[in-house]
């Protein structure tokens, strides 16, 4: 195989990767609490889809150490990504409480640096830029999910 064969065949192969690809762009969702206001970035799976679909929510929130969380009512939860281990900034799905988490720190879990949630959550999502700026809000009463 030739050298010009063997590039041709590349670009081929990446304009056919490009093309299957296009149109599966994450989808976004604006989060507002407070007077903090953040975008997150959904994960390519059916629970984050389907929590897509039960957008705009207004609810009640909690905090559970450096989380936050609230009810999602109707969501099935398909457990493609169920873990107990999550990041700063990772947006998660609990189907048991049917609530959605919002990790920006330590829970009452956590033994190092990084949040445990309680129970076992399907990471749906990751918020885009400094998480930890919802320490600023940590006393709202309500939070507000929509789509971009």
């Amino acid at each position: 195989m030739t050298r010009i064969t063997r590039v041709l065949r590349s670009v081929c192969n990446r304009q056919v990767t490009m093309a299957a690809t296009a149109g599966n762009s994450h989808k976004r969702i604006r989060i507002r609490i407070g007077a903090v206001q953040l975008e997150a970035e959904l994960k390519a799976n059916k629970t984050a889809e389907e929590i897509f679909k039960a957008l705009p929510v207004e609810e009640s929130v909690n905090v559970w150490g450096e989380e936050l969380f609230f009810k999602i009512p109707a969501v099935k939860d398909h457990r493609e990504t169920a873990t107990t281990q999550v990041k700063i900034g990772d947006v998660a799905f609990w189907g048991a409480g049917q609530v959605l988490a919002i990790f920006f720190g330590r829970t009452p879990m956590s033994m190092g640096a990084d949040p445990v949630p309680a129970d076992r959550v399907n990471v749906i999502g990751r918020i885009v830029g400094d998480a930890t700026v919802l320490r600023q809000v940590m006393d709202a009463s309500r939070i507000r999910v929509e789509p971009l």
